[in-house]
């Protein structure tokens, strides 16, 4: 597999994990009842999973987005 495939791959599996993230951090915050805790308590509960969400959703994107970095022609 050349080095493009592989990049490639990768970016894919990159892409795919942050679309089952993005699923599963949707399930969690339609789950919340609102009814069944009190105001604070929701308003606490959807800030930690939107900050969670953006902590790992970042770190992918941030990774599928990295330039390139190759190394130097070897002098040999």
């Amino acid at each position: 597999m050349s080095r493009e495939s592989q990049r490639l791959a990768v970016r894919q599996a990159r892409e795919s994990l942050i679309r089952k993230l993005d699923i599963v951090f949707k399930e969690a915050f339609e789950g919340i009842d609102a009814e069944a805790m009190g105001e604070g308590a929701v308003a606490r509960l959807t800030q930690l999973i939107l900050q969670t969400r953006a902590q790992a959703l970042a770190s992918l994107e941030r990774e599928i987005e990295a330039p390139l970095i190759t190394r130097p022609p070897s002098s040999d």
